[in-house]
């Protein structure tokens, strides 16, 4: 295990090395990544100060969605990256991934080694930065348990999108290419679970609930933190089920993985 952990590391000392080869390329690109993400929820809080809430939801508490999410989605896309669909795709097609099969070391750890995209940082700080501010608009109660909480979930939430990363990455050793039912799960999803989750129509709340529990990782445990009317209405549980619901996605792409490596059939290239 030891040894498996220091491989990790030195691939990602590597990656990063390489990144950081040309300093100036990084920090445009982590700046504009950063920026760009921020006109969204600019163009977000302009929207409020014509209707001033969403459905009940002020500009401080969706932001409080919005800035979880952009952080934990950065930090999962920086994490996860070598499991990108697109990028995992292409490396199936080119033959990358036969490589991998001949290395004497664990394919996922392999995978999650071969990339480590530091310019997701710029993705993480924007969402610190409106985390930040949805905090000081918000009068929040915190107790012993809410500020323990807090973190489970935003580990909860890594869990969530890398296991659709890793899931959408298997599906490409039948389809070589990514598809793009996996970007609506993973990018659309972080997008759609930035807000409320009750504004949607109530059968894309099902899917999300019984088929791709989203609704557990984010807008649950937003309205415990939140001490949102709303949680009257649900199970006293229902906030809680983060972890199950994000580790257990996790656990199940995992084991959708190890049958794709079982079934894996090269592209001949």
């Amino acid at each position: 295990m030891r040894s498996a952990f220091l491989t990790y590391f030195r691939l990602i000392a590597a990656d990063v090395r390489a990144q950081l080869g040309y300093p100036v390329s990084f920090l445009f690109e982590t700046t504009g990544a950063g920026l760009i993400l921020s006109m969204f929820f600019i163009s977000l809080a302009l929207v409020f100060q014509r209707f001033e809430s969403i459905a009940g939801w002020t500009l401080g508490e969706v932001a409080f969605l919005y800035g979880l999410i952009e952080m934990a989605f950065g930090a999962m896309d920086m994490i996860f990256s070598g499991f990108d669909p697109q990028f995992f795709g292409g490396n199936v097609r080119r033959g990358g991934f036969d490589k991998l099969l001949l290395r004497p070391q664990g394919l996922t750890l392999q995978v999650l080694g071969s990339s480590f995209v530091i310019r997701r940082l710029g993705r993480i700080f924007q969402g610190i930065v409106i985390f930040v501010i949805a905090l000081s608009m918000v009068e929040l109660s915190w107790t012993p348990v809410k500020i323990l909480y807090l973190p489970i979930v935003f580990i909860s939430l890594i869990c969530f999108f890398g296991g659709l990363f890793i899931m959408g990455s298997t599906i490409t050793f039948w389809t070589v290419e990514s598809i793009e039912a996996i970007n609506i799960l993973t990018y659309g999803g972080s997008e759609m679970m930035s807000y409320p989750m009750h504004i949607y129509q109530d059968w894309m709340r099902r899917f999300f609930t019984f088929i791709v529990p989203a609704i557990f990782l984010n807008y649950y445990p937003a309205l415990y933190f939140l001490d949102k009317p709303a949680l009257q209405d649900l199970p006293s549980i229902a906030p809680f089920l983060s972890p199950i619901a994000g580790f257990g996605i996790l656990f199940l792409a995992l084991r959708f993985w190890r049958f794709g490596i079982r079934h894996y059939q090269s592209t001949g290239t």
